[in-house]
């Protein structure tokens, strides 16, 4: 199938309440057109430098997502244009966010990371961690970040039990956290391997690459 026809069959296959974050990274700006031409507006990199680039020669209607894990040194060259980061784990890296997002006149937001899965490898910060930076009073100060949400990436396992129990993991901390913090509303949860496990266990915006532009082209 065509990278249009993915996106209209996920288009059609999605709940209206989830949004389709297409993952275009690696991806040349002729498959994000494809993309674009049949309806999708919401483009996730993982590189900085990568997306800028897009960003600069796509149509600007397009809602760039940051997926991957941040360096605060590049926040800077994305703060013009970005509409949503995924990945945010600690308290530094907001207050970065929101020092690049004033320069530029404007707001970011974001998403809360957590380590969900068994794995060493993933990024993210711990259920407490991330209650108590929505209860400091430095992010209580900060006028040009939102956090609006939790992000989490489950085990790359066979075993959907352990999946099902990472991701109402994540629901279950965020329906904790929405009792306080009512402006919470995302949950990023789902891949291209385990977005259908996810949207049940509660998902508000699944992220899906290879099965809508192919495998991704490291070389």
């Amino acid at each position: 199938m065509s990278v249009s026809e993915n996106i209209k069959k996920y288009r059609s296959e999605l709940p209206e309440d989830v949004k389709l974050v297409a993952i275009s990274k690696t991806k040349p700006n002729e498959d994000l057109m494809e993309a674009y031409e049949a309806g999708q507006r919401i483009f996730g990199e993982n590189k900085i430098q990568e997306m800028t680039d897009k960003w600069e020669e796509l149509p600007k209607d397009i809602e760039w997502h940051m997926v991957g894990h941040v360096q605060r040194n590049k926040v800077k060259y994305m703060a013009p244009y970005v509409n949503l980061i995924h990945a945010v784990d600690s308290l530094k890296l907001l207050k970065e966010i929101n020092k690049r997002a004033k320069q530029n006149e404007r707001s970011i937001d974001c998403l809360l990371q957590i380590k969900i899965a068994e794995e060493d490898s993933k990024f993210g910060i711990s259920r407490q961690e991330a209650h108590e930076i929505l209860e400091s009073e430095a992010y209580a100060e900060m006028n040009h970040v939102n956090i609006v949400g939790l992000m989490g990436m489950a085990t790359f396992t066979e075993d959907e039990k352990q999946v099902r129990e990472e991701f109402d993991r994540l629901k279950s901390a965020f329906d904790d956290f929405s009792q306080d913090f009512p402006e919470l509303k995302e949950i990023s949860m789902g891949m291209s391997g385990d977005y259908k496990i996810a949207i049940e266990c509660g998902s508000t915006m699944v992220r899906i690459g290879s099965s809508i532009f192919g495998e991704r082209n490291y070389n």
